[in-house]
């Protein structure tokens, strides 16, 4: 499954005395952004909705068994000496098409996360069990899921940093330089970046209903 990511391209760890956004005359001026060690929280397109059709390997509007999707993702972040823990909470809301008897539909869900955009440094698959209530259309749940990701990993080297901070004032040579196109210092930055991703665990016909309705 091919994963859709939003590259985190605002960089730098700041002094306390500095906050993001703030724009300073030091040194000519410019504005600073503040570069967080915690990973960027997201649902990959195409995989925050589910839909279960009865019969199975139907896919008329008839035929619609249950659909589902992922809501309110919430996210928590800790940073220790070793690790970055993000955790994340989320709602799964689910729609059947007969409010007949009290039932039970399990949907599986994925957690992973993503290094620079395209590796998958960790993923683990788990389930959300969604209650329809006898003569009830709806059903709700909340779930929670985490990954752990090395602090040195998800540090910019000190080299890099330096050359993202390293101030320049209007009329020097590299002034108007966008320092990420420098391919060392983009892969850097794409190194040390996180993501954390939810969404379901869907089949390859889930995947190409989703994308093609």
């Amino acid at each position: 499954m091919k994963l859709r990511l939003t590259a985190l391209l605002a960089l730098t760890a700041l002094s306390a005395c500095r906050h993001a956004g703030e724009i300073t005359s030091d040194n000519g001026g410019g504005v600073y952004a503040v570069r967080s060690n915690c990973p960027i929280v997201g649902i990959p397109t195409g995989t925050g909705d589910i839909t279960l059709f009865n019969p199975q390997g139907s896919v008329v509007a008839s035929a619609i068994d249950v659909t589902a999707a992922i809501s309110q993702l919430r996210s928590t972040c800790t940073s220790g000496d070793a690790d970055v823990v993000s955790t994340v909470t989320f709602t799964v809301t689910a729609l059947r098409r007969d409010a007949g008897p009290a039932r039970q539909v399990i949907l599986p869900y994925f957690d992973v996360a993503l290094r620079g955009g395209q590796t998958i440094a960790a993923k683990q698959v788990g389930a959300v069990a969604l209650n329809f209530p006898a003569g009830s259309q709806h059903a709700m749940t909340r779930a929670q899921a985490s990954i752990k990701v090395s602090r040195y990993a998800a540090t910019l080297p000190t080299n890099v940093r330096a050359i993202l901070t390293r101030p320049r004032k209007a009329g020097d040579a590299d002034a108007a330089i966008d320092p990420l196109a420098d391919p060392a210092v983009k892969s850097a930055v794409a190194n040390a970046t996180f993501e954390h991703l939810v969404g379901f665990q869907l089949t390859q016909d889930q995947l190409k209903y989703n994308a093609t309705r």
